[in-house]
């Protein structure tokens, strides 16, 4: 994941890097197939689908939704991705901001008042939320969408706008004006937007 400036892998052993120059340090001794970095923090799932945030060097399990990816993006939301339903969720900053750790109010309940909030609209198999807020997902047939009327107090935007592409989409990330995509095939492409 690109995040400004900032690179995070994961390796097939399902351990989470950072870039430092030329050389890939190791995040933590916690296994997560899946690590983003963002202004809400580190964020990462592991191959149960728990949601992990990276605190104080590292991973710690946040209860509540079971989500296959998940992406923490500007102005402190986290977006996710549940597993099999591919439902995209997000989370207002109130919550992933203020998650510190056990006894932190971070579960999936009724949106009136706290926590993940559903996004209708498509199903999703990845979605990235960038440092300025904007939020990019891939389809489960591998089309790239932008979600549309993001502001202030609606985090969550109102619609899909798809994002044309020559060939199906595996994987995002976007952030600084560039949209990057890996295609199915393992092409990576950079698109600015």
């Amino acid at each position: 994941m690109l995040d400004g400036d900032e690179w995070y892998i994961t390796s097939k052993y399902n351990r989470a890097y950072y870039l430092i120059r030329t050389y890939w340090y190791s995040l933590s001794s916690g296994y997560v197939k899946h690590a983003s970095v963002g202004p809400a923090g580190i964020w990462g799932t592991d191959t149960k689908n728990k949601v992990y945030k990276y605190i104080g060097g590292n991973f710690t399990l946040v209860n509540g939704l079971s989500l296959e990816q998940v992406d923490p993006g500007g102005d402190g939301q986290v977006v996710g991705v549940t597993p099999s339903t591919y439902y995209a969720y997000c989370l207002r900053d109130s919550y992933s901001l203020a998650y510190k750790g056990t006894g932190s109010r971070v579960i999936p309940s009724s949106c009136g008042y706290s926590s993940w909030r559903y996004v209708s609209g498509l199903s999703m198999k990845m979605i990235e939320v960038a440092s300025d807020g904007s939020v990019f997902g891939v389809s489960t047939n591998g089309r790239v969408y932008q979600r549309t009327g993001i502001y202030g107090s609606r985090t969550y935007g109102l619609s899909w706008s798809y994002v044309s592409m020559q060939k199906p989409i595996s994987h995002v990330t976007y952030d600084l004006g560039n949209l990057w995509a890996v295609t199915t095939s393992g092409l990576l492409l950079q698109c600015t937007h």
